[in-house]
Order: structure tokens, then sequence, then C-alpha cells
């Protein structure tokens, strides 16, 4: 049973299908390593084993009479605690929301349960979802994979945590501006971006409606295709005979490759090195729009959620980290004219970026510029903070800025990650890219 903690997904599936993993069986173990665990508390806010088990048990019955609804039919899956549970506390790492207590699931966790997937429980995140690093004094700091005295990044803290600590085989969490890639490439996991619209929000706690997105967090590509294929209701796309020949990649000069640090320097050119020798061509591009787009963050990102919650906020500010808090209210002060001059202008640049990169497969770029900071530094030293929040999400930023599908995989160096970006509702092209990515870059 050890050993099914560190499998895939989609292995899990196929041992379930083969009859050699009983669904429930699966799920008690996951459950008991959570309880067991020393850092179980700091990576769920709260499991749901009564659902959990319920789930496993049909999923059983299921697989015993030859019904399985799906390959992850039976497999257990952790969900980041903005994703509304019917009858269980959904309160997205804010005391501001505490005792918030849904009465419907998520349209996406509805579509999960259809698909026989087994609800584990809900994981710790950032404040309300607004931050890159995972620090969250408010309600838990998961630990990081590589660096016990690091953050694990955000805002899909806990998701990732999950995932990497074996006590979750598939974890979904949100990306606005990095919060499902900068954990995963944090700890050495597959992170998938998706478009905005490709799959619901109904149920989900908002942070900015016009960038909020959500995705897997896996420990393969092929886990993440399964996944997304199970929040959609559908089959996954197919990944066999994927492969790097021919494939041509634009690595983007602009901004992503400023002030890298060592490590991520390193992971990034090992792993472009991988590719290129597997095959692919690799160009480099400049795009003066990212450039353009990435000095209209604030505007774009603070001001709309400072919109959506300003009212909850202002009415008991005091409950919050005062970095989260001031972060908001730094949208505070943006006119409606600028907000909608922003939005019309960031719509000409995603024009030009969708142009610039339509004649490659993807484009390449380091996941984050930095390895996870100090978690106790964060806490004490403001001049420390700041500008490692900021550095934290700036490649992210770029996919959710110009609108793109995107993937991150491990570089093979610990904490580092290669991003994969491409054209709104190209995800399959994606995944397939990535299929054969990993096998080239190897772990």
């Amino acid at each position: 049973m050890e050993n099914w903690r560190k499998q895939s997904a989609s292995d899990l599936g196929r041992g379930i299908g083969a009859g050699r993993i009983d669904p429930v069986a699966l799920a008690e173990a996951f459950l008991d390593a959570i309880a067991a665990h020393p850092d179980g508390r700091r990576i769920y806010a709260r499991t749901t084993a009564p659902r959990a088990l319920a789930e496993a048990e049909a999923a059983r019955a299921r697989a015993r009479a030859g019904l399985r609804l799906g390959l992850l039919d039976g497999v257990p899956i952790s969900w980041k605690d903005l994703f509304d549970t019917a009858g269980v506390e959904t309160e997205a790492g804010s005391a501001l929301l505490r005792g918030r207590t849904p009465e419907a699931d998520a349209q996406v966790l509805v579509a999960a349960t259809l698909g026989g997937a087994v609800c584990l429980g809900k994981t710790h995140m950032s404040e309300l979802a607004f931050s890159g690093l995972g620090l969250n004094p408010v309600t838990a700091t998961p630990p990081c994979v590589n660096d016990p005295e690091a953050v694990p990044g955000g805002s899909s803290s806990g998701a990732a945590a999950s995932v990497a600590f074996d006590l979750a085989p598939a974890a979904i969490g949100s990306d606005t501006g990095g919060s499902v890639r900068i954990p995963s490439a944090w700890n050495d996991l597959v992170g998938l971006k998706t478009t905005l619209g490709r799959l619901s929000n109904k149920g989900v706690v908002p942070l900015c409606e016009r960038f909020d997105t959500v995705g897997p967090l896996c420990r393969t590509v092929e886990d993440a295709a399964e996944v997304l294929a199970l929040l959609e209701g559908r089959r996954a796309c197919d990944l066999r005979g994927a492969t790097l020949a021919g494939a041509r990649l634009a690595v983007l000069d602009t901004v992503a490759l400023d002030d890298l640090r060592a490590e991520p320097a390193k992971g990034f050119e090992q792993a472009s090195a991988r590719l290129a020798q597997a095959g692919a061509s690799l160009t480099h591009i400049a795009a003066p729009e990212v450039t353009e787009a990435m000095a209209m963050a604030q505007v774009l990102f603070s001001t709309e959620a400072y919109a959506i919650w300003h009212q909850q906020i202002e009415a008991r500010p005091g409950l919050m980290f005062a970095p989260i808090l001031e972060r908001f209210r730094g949208g505070a002060a943006t006119t409606a004219t600028d907000y909608i001059a922003a939005w019309r202008r960031l719509e000409e640049l995603r024009a030009a970026w969708n142009a610039r990169i339509a004649p490659f497969d993807a484009v390449i770029l380091p996941t984050a510029p930095i390895l996870p900071p100090n978690a106790a530094r964060l806490m004490e030293d403001p001049d420390y903070y700041v500008p490692e929040n900021l550095m934290t999400l700036r490649n992210t930023r770029i996919g959710n800025l110009m609108g793109s599908a995107g993937l991150t995989l491990p570089t093979g160096v610990p904490s580092t990650g290669i991003m994969f970006l491409g054209l709104p509702f190209a995800e399959e092209r994606l995944l397939r890219l990535g299929a054969a990515a990993e096998r080239a870059i190897g772990r």
C-alpha cells in the first residue's frame, strides 16, 4: 500500500481496472497517511473521509461489475479550499470566510464525481489566492518538498504539497497569475494552466474572474491529460506517438530570462538542451507586447480583486495578513476609465502575441526565476518579502496576461520548472508536446 501512494493517478486507475487495487483500500490508505503525516494538517485544511469512502465503495462496485466510468474511476484527488463542497467548509485560506459552508459542489467537482473520482479533502492555500509564495500565517503554510524551511509556492500550496508528499495522487488547483504552475515547479510536479473558460468557475471562490482558471497538479503529463478530461466529462487526448522531432519552440527573451537565479537558469538550460537533442528547433524571440502588458498588471489584477472583495475586507481588515491586505488595497485607487482602457489595450496586445507565437508549437521559458524563499525570513523582513513575491509570479503571469494555455514540467534541477505556453485552447497540443518533453528531460 505504501507503493500505491507513490504511483501516478493513471497507474492507480489501471491497477483498479486490472483488479489489483481495491478503491476502498486505496482511499483508506491515503486518509490514514494524511492523519499520520507530521505535516498533514499543514497540507489539508480538512479531509472528507465519509464522502471519500462512500465514493470509493461505489467505485469498487462499478469495478467488480465491469462498469468503470473511466481511467480515474476510484482514484483519490485533493481539492484546493476554494472549490465549493456541499456541506463542508470552503474558506479559501481566509479568516474572512471562516465557517463558510456551501450547499452545492463546484461544477468541476460535480464533473469529477460523475467520472468516479474520490474526493479526499480540501487543501490549504494562500489567503484568498492572492500570493504566489504559499505563505499563509492566517491558516497554514504547507511545506516545500525540497526545503523544509522554504515556502511551497502558491496559491495552490497545499494542492502541490498533497501530491509531492504522497498524500494524494493528483490535486485540483486554480491559476490566476501562476498559482498552479509555481507550486508545481517548486515541488517538482507537472502543472497545467487551462485557458480561461475551458473549465467552469461556477462554485469556485473568485479572485479575478477575468483571469481565474482551474487546473491539475500531477506527477505526470498523462495524469494532467486524464484529469483535464475528467473535469470536462470526456475522454483524454491521445498522447501516443508524441514526439519532439520537428517541433518548433520559441525561447522568450523578453522579461522571462532577466535576472534568473543560478538554479532556475541551470534547470532551464539543461532542459532546453535536451529538447533540442530530441529533435526540437529552438528560436529566440522578442515580444515587446509582453513588456507593455506586464506594466499594466497591478491595474488589471489588483483592481478586479479589490472590487470583488473590498466590502468583506474593509469590514474586518484586521483578520488579514498585512502584506495580502496591502496587495488588495493596491487596486483601490484605480479609476474605471483606467481599468477599462487597460483591458482594451490588453486585448490588442494579446492579438499581437498570438500572431507572434502562431508559427511555433509552443513558447518556452523558466517557470519561476527564483527558488522558493525562506518562510521565516518572509515573515520577518518586508524588504525580502516584496521583491521575492513579485519575482515569484513574474514569468507565469505572462501566460495569464496573454491568455495562453500553459504547462510546467520539472527540469531535473530541484524546485525548477520549464514552462510551455501555447495559443488559447491549445491544451491538447501542449500536452502532447509535454509528453514528449517529459521523456526527453527525464527526472
